[in-house]
């Protein structure tokens, strides 16, 4: 996909926002600095291409379950159907491993977005072998600081208590992983 066509998407669904609209905003605007500094972060990853933006928006979307930011799975869902990606595949991310419906390529960055968001984040040799076989240094940098950046911006609108904007109201939502049992 396209930078273009990215933006485009982002565009279109932030359109789609019902309701708390400025939750984030409202906050940031407190701090000047952290809104240029979440915004130029939020645009520099837009304008990444290297890494297939369908394989970024399941892995994202995956975070945003495991982290549980009821936000982020609003809008995950919203922007992966608004690319393209069957609702199957976001079923699929309930239990990922071995699932026909996602590729080997798609399996891969699901479970590395799985290790990147636990806590602690431990990617497993075996894990980052197969990465390295499969994908440039510059793919898997700009997946990492997707991941990443997910977990951060998740866990600031946890913290915020940013509530769903309705992007996903009546339609297919992500909903969040059971919390581990320990």
């Amino acid at each position: 996909m396209g930078i273009l066509k990215r933006i485009w998407v982002y565009v279109r669904v932030m359109r789609k926002a019902r309701r708390h609209r400025g939750d984030l905003l409202g906050w940031l605007v407190r701090r000047p600095q952290l809104l240029l500094a979440q915004g130029g972060y939020e645009t520099s990853l837009l304008l990444m291409g290297r890494m297939p933006a369908e394989l970024k928006t399941l892995a994202v979307a995956k975070t945003a379950m495991i982290v549980n930011c009821e936000y982020c799975l609003d809008i995950g869902a919203e922007i992966a159907r608004t690319e393209g990606i069957a609702e199957e595949k976001l079923v699929a991310l309930l239990e990922p491993d071995g699932n026909p419906v996602l590729t080997d390529d798609e399996q891969l960055v699901v479970a590395f977005a799985a290790a990147v968001s636990a806590s602690p984040a431990v990617v497993p040799d075996e894990l980052r072998a197969r990465l390295d076989a499969r994908f440039s240094r510059a793919q898997l940098a700009e997946l990492a600081a997707e991941v990443a950046w997910e977990n951060q911006r998740a866990r600031l609108n946890q913290a915020l208590g940013v509530r769903p904007a309705g992007f996903s109201d009546g339609a297919f939502c992500l909903i969040p992983e059971a919390a581990p049992q320990g």
